[in-house]
């Protein structure tokens, strides 16, 4: 009777784990130029020489980067920055872009380029007296930025599947199944020689 009980523990325990990997999923930023693109997957050499295949989800968004500069930039804007520390410890924007809504808000670390940190804020104030400088205000705190000239400043606005196209760059998170199966349910993609910059 204690061993039957301790088998079947055994096996909710294994069938637990099981399941656990089964759903398990991890996310991957993706950044890179398209090969291919078949209608559904994505075929990607990825910033780091990687060869990646992106299955697009059915409902998947398709936006293309729009330049822009920081005077058009209001308070409210939702956006998001790539810093890096300047000398006197400030932050210093390497680019701004729009983002979704949904984009969860706050501050923390960045892989665009070594210790950069990432913004998502709305826009409380542009300055341009002694410099160009955007504050970003998110829950818990803000951050005044240096945004030097010719800092990219990006928006983005809704395309469909045919401007995926080969040699355009694109940038998208992917969810990565327990199996290594890549899916994006969002795309940024090149146009007219503006990247997503982040």
């Amino acid at each position: 009777m204690v061993y039957t009980n301790v088998k079947r523990w055994i096996l909710l325990g294994l069938f637990g784990m099981a399941t656990v990997s089964v759903h398990a999923q991890s996310t991957l930023r993706v950044r890179g130029t398209i090969n291919d693109f078949d209608g559904s997957v994505l075929s990607v050499k990825s910033r780091d020489g990687k060869d990646l295949k992106l299955k697009l989800a059915d409902n998947a968004t398709i936006v293309a980067a729009k330049a822009m500069t920081l005077s058009d930039l209001k308070a409210g804007d939702y956006v998001g920055a790539t810093t890096r520390s300047g000398p006197d410890g400030a932050r210093v924007a390497v680019e701004i872009h729009t983002l979704a809504p949904t984009t969860p808000e706050g501050h923390g670390p960045w892989d665009l380029e070594p210790e950069s940190m990432m913004t998502n804020a709305n826009v409380a104030s542009v300055e341009s007296a002694g410099g160009q400088y955007v504050t970003l205000q998110y829950k818990g705190g803000s951050q005044k930025i240096l945004v030097p000239q010719g800092t990219p400043i990006v928006t983005n606005t809704p395309v469909d599947r045919s401007y995926l196209k080969r040699g355009e760059y694109i940038f998208s998170i992917a969810q990565v199944g327990a199996d290594g199966l890549m899916t994006v349910q969002r795309i940024q993609v090149s146009r007219d020689g503006v990247r997503p910059p982040q």
